[in-house]
């Protein structure tokens, strides 16, 4: 096994997401990873598209009208060589963006937390900034961008490090009896 991954469960993990120090500053990165500039948004599943079609209407609600516009005119997603993907308006923002005075948010996250829907957002964005590659197994890496330097700054503070940061999503994705292996593996 490369000395670079911890495997557990047939789930490889990059040793940076257990050494490094990260606790998100939306002060800061304002939402960046929300709004990077692609053509696409965040990679998304099957069974999520029919979870958020379900809550689509709630979620609406909490959109700008030019989102609200892009997805009643050309959907919410797109698929791309065989991979899924939320839209993105103007090669920028998520169509699920909404906006916190500069602040770049999750509408689908904030119906989540004022109790108008049952989902959170897609795993993808909540696992962030862990992307997820298949590779004979799930092979979990910390995805480096510019913009969440102030993250890496802020998580030397808290000594955060991003298995822990990610905990919440983590055990949404591989289970808390999982997580905890991984933490004992990691600690010994």
């Amino acid at each position: 096994m490369n000395p670079e991954f911890l495997e557990i469960e047939k789930v490889f993990i990059n040793k940076e997401i257990i050494d490094t120090n990260f606790t998100c500053d939306l002060s800061k990165c304002k939402g960046a990873c929300c709004t990077m500039e692609s053509e696409f948004g965040a990679p998304i599943t099957e069974d999520e598209i029919e979870t958020i079609n379900k809550i689509l209407p709630a979620v609406l609600e909490y959109l700008p009208k030019e989102h609200r516009q892009e997805i009643e005119k050309k959907g919410f997603w797109i698929e791309k060589q065989g991979d899924l993907m939320t839209r993105s308006l103007n090669n920028r923002a998520c169509v699920f963006v909404t906006w916190d005075g500069d602040i770049a948010k999750c509408g689908i996250e904030k119906a989540y937390r004022e109790k108008k829907v049952d989902f959170i957002k897609p795993v993808s964005c909540h696992l962030f900034p862990i992307r997820v590659s298949k590779f004979g197994g799930d092979v979990l890496r910390f995805e480096k961008y510019s913009e969440c330097m102030p993250a890496l700054e802020k998580g030397n503070g808290t000594q955060i490090k991003i298995i822990d940061f990610c905990r919440d999503s983590l055990e949404r994705e591989y289970g808390k009896e999982w997580f905890s292996i991984t933490k004992q593996s990691v600690q010994k």
